[in-house]
């Protein structure tokens, strides 16, 4: 036993030094290696650190809010034409109210204009000199703070009694505060601001809300209204789409009561809208409930095509570093001739020359992992301190790589280690 194992200890350390010996030919043996290995480690940091932050920002939206929309994530993963979409009716104010009156399971119903499906309201706001990009403008009922569960960096939300009244104050997203007061230095609170046309009295700021991967996707892009206000100043602005349908840019969330499950108030909501919108037993329901689980069992679906689609890609350039491999080995064999039959002459076995090449195939491949794990993980931190993209490096990534050079070595390597094992050595001995 511990001779055999002295022998594979030797038989590794001629391959070490087959490698070095030859440092041109083995780097580019390994450069596809080198290229696969990267981009699978890299993609994977960047592409882990974006899920977990978009699911962070999933979450952050109220966990038992059901939106209610005319259409929306469900039907197009569904695979619904768009043309049979937008002959669903609209959603309407008087929903709403129905669903605060019938619903029993429903502890708050929130109205909001100018969200969901549609094309936004979108309006510059204007202090002193100074004026924002075009912002979408939301319409909310006085529930709206408490359904999406947003941080206030300062002030307070309207209340229902300013919303009965047609107040016109407002509760600015962080990008118009950062644009129009941070810079300047005053407080937002009680400061009358031009949205449009209508001057509005700030009363609260929302905190900056959780980006997906750090990217700026307009999170903090808006500012929030009394739904009765926006009617008075913008109306339901009903727009045509594909000439084919109206859409008024309306969508509903509620928050069951306590103590009852998700499923019970979605269950309420789908009785009520379905009774509004006469909907016999046999007929599917014309609207979207979207919550927060339907969207993270989206973007599993998502997620999970993205990472195949990676692998394989991944793996398209292992393959080429595979035949990269298999034919340095090869060439390598056809330059060794002369040694091989010089080493069986002297009474080496054949399992110890196709061990040899495949340990010289593996050593290669595994260096080529180590430099690219070490390339990927670089990119990813790179990345990271550049844009500020989170990452994620899971030690199974790092893994995976090792395994996946380690393995594309020994199996692009058997050929050429299974040919030079078969050389006869007085031909072998023959050779020029």
């Amino acid at each position: 036993m511990a001779l055999r194992l002295a022998l594979a200890w030797e038989v590794i350390a001629m391959a070490y030094d087959t490698v070095l010996s030859n440092k041109m030919r083995s780097a580019l043996t390994v450069l596809g290696i080198v290229i696969g290995i990267t981009s699978i480690v890299g993609m994977t940091a960047l592409i882990r650190g974006f899920d977990e932050s978009l699911r962070d920002m999933i979450r952050n939206v109220g966990p038992n809010t059901i939106f209610i929309q005319r259409f929306g994530i469900s039907s197009f993963s569904s695979g619904a034409e768009i043309s049979q979409l937008l002959k669903r009716p609209n959603l309407t104010i008087s929903d709403a109210r129905a669903l605060e009156q019938q619903a029993e399971t429903i502890q708050l119903v929130d109205i909001e204009l100018g969200a969901g499906p549609g094309i936004p309201n979108q309006q510059r706001i204007f202090y002193r000199n100074l004026r924002t990009k075009p912002l979408i403008v939301i319409g909310t009922t006085e529930n709206f703070a408490e359904g999406t569960r947003l941080k206030f960096l300062s002030g307070r939300y309207f209340n229902g009694t300013e919303v009965q009244f047609r107040a016109d104050i407002c509760v600015l997203g962080r990008t118009p505060y950062d644009l129009l007061f941070q810079t300047i230095g005053v407080d937002p609170i009680g400061k009358v601001v031009r949205v449009g046309n209508h001057r509005f009295t700030v009363v609260g700021v929302f905190d900056k809300r959780p980006t997906a991967g750090g990217f700026n996707l307009g999170a903090d892009d808006f500012v929030v209204i009394p739904y009765t206000t926006y009617q008075r100043y913008y109306g339901l602005n009903a727009q045509r789409v594909f000439r084919t349908g109206v859409m008024v840019p309306l969508q509903l969330a509620a928050v069951p009561r306590e103590g009852v499950s998700q499923a019970d108030a979605i269950a309420d909501i789908q009785r009520v809208m379905r009774i509004r919108h006469g909907r016999r037993l046999d007929e599917p329901d014309d609207f979207d409930i979207t919550t927060q689980d339907s969207v993270l069992k989206l973007w599993d679906r998502v997620s999970q095509a993205t990472f195949f689609a990676l692998v394989v890609i991944s793996s398209i350039a292992l393959m080429v570093g595979g035949i990269g491999v298999m034919a340095i080995m090869s060439i390598s064999v056809t330059e060794r001739t002369r040694e091989i039959g010089v080493r069986k002459a002297l009474g080496a076995r054949r399992a110890e020359i196709l061990f040899q090449f495949l340990m010289e195939a593996a050593f290669l491949t595994s260096l080529g992992g180590v430099i690219g794990i070490l390339f990927g993980s670089a990119i990813g931190w790179t990345v990271h301190w550049l844009a500020g993209l989170p990452i994620s490096l899971p030690w199974w990534s790092f893994a995976i790589g090792l395994g996946f050079s380690a393995s594309v070595g020994i199996f692009f390597g058997m050929w050429p280690a299974f040919r030079a094992s078969r050389l006869d050595p007085i031909e072998a001995l023959r050779y020029e």
